[in-house]
C-alpha cells in the first residue's frame, strides 16, 4: 500500500501544491508487486472439491443476478463493469482489491469459533522470514527513520493462561510515509520488519516507530471505484503483526491507535474494539503493553 505525497499522518488532504508523480510510480509497483508476492508465497486452493466450488460459484453468480435483477443494470454499465475488471488485472491489483474489500469477512468466519484474541486482516504486503531480533530488539530501521518512537511490550499465553516460551511474534508495518518495504522503491530490504521470539514466560519487548495513517493507492482500476462510489480510501496508522506457537493457531492481527479519525471507517473494515492499543508518552516517546492469547490448534 502506499499514498500521495501529502498523506503523511496529518489532514492535507486539500493540499495539491506537492508533486505526486514518483508516488504514483510507486503505488502502481506496489500493486504489482503483491501480486507477485502472492503468486510466491501463497498456495492457490487447488484442493478444493468440486462440489464446493460448484456450490461457491453458483451462488456468487446467483447474487450477481439477483443485483442485476434488483437494480435493472444496463448494457452501459455492464460494459463499464467489464472494462474495470480488466484494469484491476492489468494493474495487479487484485490483491489489494480482495484484501480491502472481502478479506474481512473471510477472516470473520475463519476465527469465529476462537476464544483468544481477536484478530483482523494480512494484507497484501507480508512478507515472511523477517530478521530475528530475539525476545528484546528494534525492527531494522534507516538512521534518520521518521516517527515517534514506540516501545511495546507484552506476553503470549494460552487459553488456560500458560505462558508461550519460544512464540514467534512477526512484525511488519508501514514507514512514516505510509510506505511498505520489499512492496516500494528505495527502501532497506527489512525496513520496519522484524520477528521476536518470546522468553521462557512468553514475554517480548519491541522497539519501532508510529507508522501513519495512510491512503490505498488511488491512480489504478481500485482507485476508479473508490472514485466513482464516492468513497474514500483511508487506512487509520496500524501494525501488523502474525503471532504463532507449537500446538496453537496462528493469530494474525492489526493493532490501532486510539483517536484516528478513520478508525470508525476504515476503507479495509478491518479495527475492531479489541484491537485498539493504548500509548502512554516517555521521555523518548510512546509505550504500550499489549499481549496475545493463542487458541490451542483444533482439528476442524
Amino acid at each position: 500500500m502506499t499514498q500521495t505525497a501529502h498523506d503523511t499522518g496529518t489532514d492535507t488532504s486539500n493540499d495539491t501544491s506537492k508533486d505526486t508523480s514518483n508516488d504514483k510510480a510507486t503505488a502502481a509497483a506496489s500493486g504489482m508487486s503483491a501480486t507477485e508476492r502472492f503468486k510466491t508465497d501463497k498456495r492457490a486452493g487447488s484442493g478444493v472439491p468440486k462440489e464446493r466450488v460448484d456450490l461457491l460459484a453458483r451462488e456468487v453468480l446467483d447474487g450477481i443476478h439477483a443485483t442485476i435483477r434488483r437494480h435493472k443494470v444496463t448494457y452501459d454499465e455492464y460494459n463499464a463493469l467489464k472494462a474495470w475488471l480488466i484494469k484491476v488485472g492489468d494493474d495487479g491489483e487484485w490483491p489489494l482489491f480482495l484484501d480491502v474489500w472481502v478479506e474481512h469477512v473471510i477472516e470473520e468466519v475463519a476465527t469465529e469459533h476462537r476464544e483468544g484474541s481477536k484478530g483482523t486482516i494480512e494484507g497484501p504486503y507480508y512478507v515472511p522470514d523477517a530478521p530475528e531480533q530475539g525476545a528484546n530488539g528494534s525492527v531494522p530501521m534507516r538512521p534518520d527513520e521518521g516517527g515517534v518512537q514506540l516501545t511495546w511490550t507484552g506476553q503470549v499465553t494460552s487459553t488456560d493462561g500458560s505462558p508461550l516460551g519460544g512464540a514467534k511474534v512477526e512484525l511488519w508495518h508501514a514507514d512514516n510515509d505510509g510506505f511498505y518495504s520489499q512492496f516500494a522503491p528505495g527502501l532497506p530490504e527489512w525496513n520496519l520488519r522484524a520477528t521476536f521470539t518470546t522468553d521462557d514466560q512468553g514475554r517480548f519487548e519491541i522497539h519501532t516507530v508510529r507508522p501513519a495513517p495512510y491512503q490505498i493507492p488511488t491512480e489504478g482500476a481500485c482507485g476508479r471505484l473508490i472514485d466513482a462510489a464516492g468513497w474514500h480510501a483511508w487506512r487509520p496508522a496500524h501494525l501488523h503483526v502474525k503471532v504463532s506457537a507449537p500446538g496453537h493457531e496462528l493469530l494474525t492481527a492489526q493493532l490501532y491507535f486510539p483517536g484516528d479519525e478513520h478508525n470508525d471507517d476504515d476503507i479495509a473494515s478491518a479495527v475492531k474494539p479489541e484491537l485498539l492499543l493504548a500509548p502512554q508518552p516517555t521521555e523518548s516517546g510512546e509505550s504500550v503493553s499489549y499481549g496475545f492469547v493463542l487458541d490451542p490448534s483444533q482439528e476442524r
